[in-house]
């Protein structure tokens, strides 16, 4: 005979050394599918191919060797934009999860900062730095180029970006490590132009970088006033990711 179940069963103690793990919130893009957005890949598609297509112009038209050419920052933040477009575009068409918005909102920030450079700094006419590439009096192809990679590649990711890109991705830690690549980019323009020979044609790629002209105390006061003001923009990309309005409310 067995004895009877109690009604009321007391509070059993706690195990030693049990640890009671806290409820944990799980993101919701860890449970919701992300809907397959085909406009938004065609899109993005024929933002990689304008810019490959700026690229393309560049390397071919240039009266520069290909590898000078490729040295630009233009060049290779249109093509780092490309990639970026193209492995975005495929997330979308296939319905995966979005590339981290580290690396779009890096690609966006380095082509609008090298629009910004050219034409404050390249083309307008009142800059000291001003070149005759800068201010569209190259070939018909030179100056289709700069058009491409200074103005519409730029404008169509920024268009992408406030349209396509759902918002309050950035976050301001991210700021200055976007700015580790014009780090790097300016100690190989600078080593570069001390590996080539006085007088070599394009021996430094910008203006406002040549220590021939300037010297290093003027390049590098050049230098550390563009870097304040690409930290400003980075910033401003953040702020504004912050407070605009989300047009990605839901899956579409």
């Amino acid at each position: 005979m067995t004895a009877p179940i109690p009604r009321d069963i007391p509070d059993l103690p706690p195990i030693p050394g049990h640890v009671v793990l806290p409820p944990t919130v799980v993101p919701a893009r860890a449970v919701l599918i992300p809907a397959r957005r085909r406009t938004v890949a065609a899109f993005r598609g024929l933002i990689a191919l304008l810019a490959l297509t700026g690229v393309a112009i560049e390397l071919l038209a240039a009266d520069i060797p290909p590898t000078t050419a490729l040295s630009h920052f233009t060049i290779q933040s249109g093509i780092l934009l490309a990639l970026v477009m193209l492995a975005s575009a495929r997330c979308a068409w296939s319905a995966h999860h979005p590339l981290p918005g580290a690396l779009t909102g890096a690609a966006l920030f380095y082509v609008i900062a090298a629009a910004l450079v050219h034409h404050v700094l390249l083309a307008h006419a009142s800059s000291p730095f001003a070149t005759p590439d800068g201010t569209g009096t190259g070939t018909a192809w030179q100056t289709a180029a700069t058009h491409i990679l200074h103005t519409a590649v730029p404008v169509a990711a920024a268009l992408d970006w406030l349209l396509l890109t759902p918002a309050g991705r950035l976050h301001l830690r991210q700021a200055p490590a976007w700015l580790l690549y014009p780090l790097a980019y300016l100690a190989f323009t600078l080593a570069r132009g001390e590996l080539l020979p006085p007088g070599a044609q394009d021996r430094y790629l910008y203006p406002f970088l040549d220590v021939a002209q300037h010297g290093y105390k003027i390049v590098l006061g050049n230098a550390l006033l563009v870097g304040l003001a690409l930290y400003a923009l980075a910033v401003l990309l953040v702020a504004l990711d912050h407070i605009r309005p989300d047009p990605v409310r839901r899956p579409r």
